[in-house]
């Protein structure tokens, strides 16, 4: 059955009803639970401050011109720097210097200065170490030693889950597209739900990892799907803001991880609660209907005519018999048989040097907005003053980027709203840069305003991406993106670990890579208000007319069929 024909469906039960609403509320509440995983290893893997455990017990402690008696009294209250160490004396009289990831004992025990230029046997820190426990009781860091030689364990918790949520997207995606959309909702959901809980119950830091990696695929493959299982639900006047604001429940996600970390102090307490979030879907979903564009691809006429049935009583609108439209789309306009659909290559997207150029702006744009979108909200913690009400205000910032798109889009147009998106976040990672240290409320500032400006730009890419391709190579320009931009969120966390080396480096990254995108958009070509192209020699004659032609807000893309989820779908 023909785009055009399912179209007059919706026309007739109501294109965004009472029915779709409900599904719609359902499914997006979802998204909290995917927003939460995606972003619950900030506290996840906090990394406090630590020092060699002595290899006995203390009964005195020294750290520059201050002593105690008890280890962690003392240097809990001081920033103690990778210079810096303490001293103790046991209780055998042995006299032991300890830093972060080495520990020294002096050879003459009756010397208990600070600053000793003696003999001195240097051990590594077999007996664990202690950390301050005034913020976390404990992280996945603290559990399992993640620190000095082991810290790179810690560094790939984050891209070893993204790396998930890439896989998660093809395999998933493959397999709504065969088993059938409500089916892999319900899989996915259920699978979050377990591995959730799971991580918090795993012996050590591998099972650890593997628990997490597949909750990412479970993850992944819901938002992916989701976001498919929506628009084929939805008709075409309301398609373009529903898929963008699924995004907000995403947002919500994040904010959720604020609060949750800023009450739930112990890891795997925190874990179990957030995992919970997934409960209420996971009883609902049963509830669920498949969509009727999967149904009747499948040839199931019965089953979609009941959904598009309860759809209408739903709705209090008259329901539309399949029988009456099946026999118009049959058939082309002449009454022959529909040719197949030829296969494409990524080549194709290298169709000419144009072409080329065009596809490379792309994936730069979708690289510089996920790369972008998790380096702001990873370094979010880093800003200095509330960690968990900065990491709230990241996610608060995204849901009015979304309605800035939304509204933006249909009347300046996509490249504009987009090269403003990419530049203004620019200018926010540059005014980072200048901000002195102490003005940490300014660079909050400063990094919403770039969370704002990147969340716009992801908001807008996977529709501006979609319009500026030919129906032929459509789903492969936007999947290849997508698959670009998840491999952002991947080197998203080491560019964050690079501000041990300089403060900066992510700003300094994000901003040049954000700049470089905004002034290659330009060569783009503006699309609002012209139609959708299907083959290539249209897509050259609207690159090189500069006139609009009499189409309003591109709707007809809401008109083409629904992209594989298989190829695309929202790029978190």
């Amino acid at each position: 059955m023909g785009s055009r024909n399912l179209e007059m469906i919706f026309d007739r039960v109501g294109h965004f009803g009472r029915y779709q609403i409900f599904l719609y509320f359902i499914c997006a509440f979802q998204n909290i639970s995917c927003g939460i995983h995606y972003l619950a290893s900030v506290f996840l893997s906090v990394s406090p401050q630590h020092t060699c455990r002595p290899p006995g017990n203390v009964s005195q402690v020294l750290f520059h011109d201050i002593s105690g008696w008890m280890l962690e009294d003392i240097w809990t209250r001081f920033s103690i720097g990778r210079e810096d160490h303490i001293i103790v004396q046991l209780q055998n009289g042995e006299v032991w210097e300890l830093t972060n990831c080495r520990r020294f004992r002096r050879d003459d025990k009756s010397s208990l200065n600070y600053d000793y230029n003696g003999h001195k046997s240097s051990f590594p820190c077999l007996d664990g170490y202690i950390y301050d426990k005034s913020k976390w009781q404990s992280t996945v860091v603290t559990e399992w030693d993640l620190v000095c030689n082991r810290e790179w364990f810690g560094r790939l918790i984050q891209p070893i889950f993204m790396f998930g949520v890439l896989l998660g997207a093809v395999i998933f995606g493959y397999l709504s597209d065969r088993a059938g959309r409500r089916l892999v909702l319900w899989s996915t959901s259920i699978g979050i739900f377990l591995f959730g809980v799971a991580a918090a119950f795993t012996f050590d830091y591998y099972s650890f990892m593997i628990t997490r990696f597949l909750l990412a695929i479970a993850a992944s493959g819901y938002l992916v799907v989701v976001f498919v299982y929506v628009t084929e639900f939805v008709g075409m006047k309301s398609r373009t803001w529903v898929s963008i604001h699924l995004h907000s429940f995403f947002a919500f996600g994040t904010m959720m991880v604020a609060l949750t970390g800023y009450f739930v102090r112990t890891w795997w307490i925190y874990q179990i609660i957030l995992s919970t979030v997934t409960v209420p879907f996971v009883l609902c979903c049963w509830m669920l209907p498949e969509t009727p564009f999967w149904l009747l691809s499948e040839g199931k006429y019965e089953e979609a005519q009941k959904v598009i049935n309860t759809m209408a009583k739903w709705n209090k609108t008259r329901s539309c018999k399949l029988s009456e439209l099946s026999s118009l789309s049959c058939h082309g306009p002449a009454g022959n048989k529909p040719s197949e659909v030829e296969k494409h290559s990524l080549s194709d997207l290298f169709y000419d040097c144009n072409i080329g150029t065009r596809t490379l702006t792309v994936w730069l744009t979708w690289f510089t907005g996920c790369l972008g979108f998790y380096c702001f909200s990873l370094n979010s913690v880093n800003l200095g003053g509330n960690e968990y009400l900065n990491l709230f205000l990241m996610g608060l910032v995204e849901i009015p980027a979304y309605i800035f798109v939304c509204f933006g889009m249909d009347r300046v147009g996509r490249r504009s709203i987009l090269i403003f998106s990419l530049i203004s976040s620019a200018v926010a990672s540059a005014v980072m840069m200048v901000i002195p240290k102490d003005y940490h409320v300014w660079f909050v500032v400063a990094t919403m305003a770039g969370k704002f400006s990147i969340g716009a730009a992801i908001g807008l890419v996977y529709l501006y991406t979609a319009e500026l391709y030919p129906t032929i190579v459509r789903s492969l320009a936007v999947g290849s993106g997508s698959m670009v931009g998840r491999l952002g969120s991947i080197v998203a966390p080491f560019c964050i670990y690079l501000s041990s080396v300089w403060i900066f480096t992510p700003q300094l990254v994000v901003g040049s890579l954000a700049f470089v995108s905004g002034l290659l958009t330009f060569t783009l070509p503006e699309t609002l208000g012209k139609p959708l192209t299907t083959a290539w020699e249209e897509t050259e004659k609207e690159s090189n007319s500069g006139k609009l032609l009499p189409t309003t807000n591109n709707t007809e893309l809401e008109n083409t069929a629904v992209i594989s989820p298989g190829e695309s779908g929202p790029n978190k």
